[in-house]
């Protein structure tokens, strides 16, 4: 049985789903707020937990001319006021050690990206902050491979993390999802979350940019739930074919409702299914 973690006034890993969702990148904070505010909103309507996700930095887009965010003091500003105004918990990614300290001071979840997940003194950095951490495990690894990572942060005394799952990479511009890969992190004793919506990118698939495949990220959610996850990590845009990172593998705001209510009876259905008769 995996930890509890508390993040905000939330807890992930006590059977319940938790939501971790939000555009990409920042790409103004107009957008950003009316993002967060929606998805509150959908959150409440449903009883879901909900953390609110962006990045205030992409450091690792495919062209050197992608838009890459409005980088971490603006960033951290934006992600403050979500936090503040709409009342979130927020999660974004971390990527150099100088940033932790900064980032910590507003961020609920750090992150470590996929990329960057053996990175060692990162990882130590952000557990020593004493924050929750969310490790996403690398496209390039196992999933038995993430117990040195887990390691790493337990060497710091760090208990509060978490483990995303976001497909494996077999080169050709493709990403698959081993499901066998949540059941064997959960055994590393920390909540376990499926990211739906980077699992069905397309790494470098347009050639200068990332592509993917939207309409599979309703297939891999229910089948994560059904394989209970303790949480779903989903990038979602108002306008994906307008959206300046990640906008084919992004989910349109206006499906995240009717995603959500079907994602919420099957959890509950999985819930009641395991715990036997009455």
């Amino acid at each position: 049985m995996s930890i509890t973690v508390p993040v905000g006034n939330l807890k992930i890993g006590d059977g319940g789903l938790v939501m971790i969702a939000g555009p990409c990148v920042i790409e103004s904070a107009a957008l950003t707020l009316e993002v967060a505010w929606a998805l509150k909103e959908f959150a409440r309507q449903l009883s879901l937990s909900l953390v609110f996700k962006s990045s205030y930095d992409k450091a690792n887009r495919t062209s050197v001319a992608s838009f890459r965010g409005p980088g971490l003091g603006p960033g951290l500003e934006i992600l403050a006021r979500v936090r503040q105004e709409v009342g979130l918990p927020v999660l974004s990614d971390v990527h150099h050690v100088d940033e932790v300290g900064p980032a910590a001071q507003v961020l609920d979840v750090l992150q470590i990206p996929a990329f960057l997940c053996r990175q060692t003194d990162l990882v130590l950095a952000a557990a020593a902050t004493g924050k929750p951490v969310n490790i996403k495990k690398g496209q390039f690894l196992a999933p038995w491979d993430m117990a040195p990572v887990v390691a790493k942060a337990a060497s710091a005394g760090h208990r509060k993390l978490l483990l995303t799952e976001r497909g494996a990479s077999f080169g050709y511009n493709n990403l698959v999802v081993d499901f066998r890969s949540l059941a064997i992190m959960k055994n590393l004793g920390y909540p376990v979350i499926l990211d739906v919506t980077h699992s069905v990118q397309l790494p470098g698939g347009l050639g200068s940019s990332s592509g993917g495949q939207r309409e599979f990220i309703p297939l891999l959610a229910r089948a994560g739930v059904a394989a209970g996850v303790d949480g779903l990590f989903m990038e979602v845009h108002p306008e994906p074919d307008k959206a300046l990172c990640d906008g084919p593998n992004s989910l349109p705001l206006k499906d995240v409702p009717a995603l959500w209510r079907n994602l919420k009876a099957l959890h509950l259905l999985v819930r009641e299914q395991a715990a036997g008769p009455s």
